[in-house]
């Protein structure tokens, strides 16, 4: 299908997380966990929403650190602007955000009194300065984390870390505006440079935390496969039927941000299209991760997915129904799990307590949070 360089030496350098003896359950809780604290938005009550993930079983929880506004001014307020006002991730609306760094210690707190593990990312929320925009180098890039994690480390949790990914879906530009180069791709050379240096700048003040950049384009172009990346800890693609293959062509989907009429299309087209034939969906994306299965084998190194499979963009609303979302997201649980390939896998980007619809069915993510972590753990380099 498509070109693996010869096999390279299989986790030499493996961090504690990812010689587990079976994989974690893990669930994307983005911005939503800080910005989505009004009555009735899933996360004003931390520990109502805590032990709601523990009683379905997760190991771990992604969220978005904000590193930028941390560094710049950890206990200052923050005026965020939102990406969108059609998703139910983070605010629709402007909010003010203060003293962040107190916010995310008494997060990371909670978790760790939970036995739940978190990994640090970021979506690098714009403001009203744009402070993003500064972030003009891998050295200043890598400065930013070391400002946010020195803080955790000195009040001594440390231990819930799970690992960084140093920017949500590199190098897009609706999170990463700041990279001078554009959407190249990835394995652009300049991309490769500046993750190396942002990578190794940060290792080598915190040597044992795990470190990647998750990414969700060019998964499947040949030229990832002969990149060499051992400077990332681990890989961590978020993948989709809907948006890897030509699922949302067909539906006239264009991910619109502040425009209803892509919802509009999803609930008249989505499901059923997808109900029309099934087996001809899920073939078409299990060959998508099948190049991923292969990546990581080719590449010496695990996987880590915290937003997928079935669909990119859904919410409760008129004619949306959860049905069929579930379905195809447990298969591609199910099919992933047995490659042996993944460290952490998580059931769908939308389990959070404001997806009613998935979040209330408990007895779902429970049977799911059971099948990862009985799932086994390979080398990954043998054949499927």
């Amino acid at each position: 299908m498509f070109f693996i360089r010869k096999q390279a030496t299989f986790f030499m350098h493996m961090p504690a997380f990812l010689s587990l003896s079976h994989p974690l359950s893990i669930t994307m809780w983005d911005f939503s966990w800080l910005e989505r604290r009004w009555p009735g938005a899933g996360y004003e009550d931390w520990d109502r929403a805590l032990d709601g993930l523990v009683e379905r079983g997760y190991d771990a929880i992604r969220i978005d650190a904000y590193p930028h506004f941390i560094a710049q001014d950890p206990v200052g307020e923050w005026e965020v602007l939102p990406p969108w006002n059609q998703q139910d991730w983070g605010s629709p609306a402007r909010i003010r955000l203060s003293n962040i760094r107190s916010s995310l210690l008494e997060f990371l707190e909670k978790c760790g009194e939970r036995k739940l593990k978190v990994a640090l990312s970021s979506w690098f929320q714009n403001d009203i300065t744009e402070i993003r925009k500064t972030i003009a180098s891998p050295r200043v890039h890598a400065e930013i984390w070391r400002k946010t994690l020195e803080p955790i480390y000195q009040a001594g949790l440390s231990d819930i870390l799970l690992y960084v990914d140093f920017c949500n879906e590199w190098p897009l530009s609706a999170w990463a505006p700041f990279f001078p180069h554009g959407e190249k791709g990835w394995f652009s050379s300049q991309s490769m440079q500046w993750m190396k240096e942002s990578t190794d700048r940060l290792r080598q003040a915190f040597p044992s935390l795990p470190l990647t950049y998750s990414m969700t384009t060019d998964l499947d172009a040949p030229a990832s496969y002969n990149q060499d990346l051992g400077f990332l800890d681990f890989l961590e693609p978020h993948h989709w039927m809907a948006g890897h293959t030509d699922f949302y062509d067909r539906i006239g989907y264009q991910y619109e941000r502040f425009d209803s009429a892509g919802y509009e299309k999803v609930v008249k087209y989505a499901e059923r299209l997808y109900r029309s034939d099934e087996d001809y969906w899920k073939q078409m994306f299990a060959k998508r991760l099948d190049t991923l299965i292969a990546w990581s084998r080719s590449a010496g190194r695990r996987l880590v997915t915290t937003e997928g499979w079935a669909i990119v963009d859904y919410k409760d609303g008129p004619g949306l129904d959860w049905g069929w979302v579930k379905e195809l997201n447990a298969w591609a649980v199910e099919y992933v799990a047995t490659s042996g390939c993944w460290a952490a896998i998580c059931t769908s980007n939308f389990c959070g307590p404001q997806f009613h619809g998935m979040w209330n069915d408990v007895d779902w993510h429970r049977r799911l949070t059971h099948l990862i972590r009985q799932a086994p753990l390979l080398s990954c380099s043998n054949d499927r």
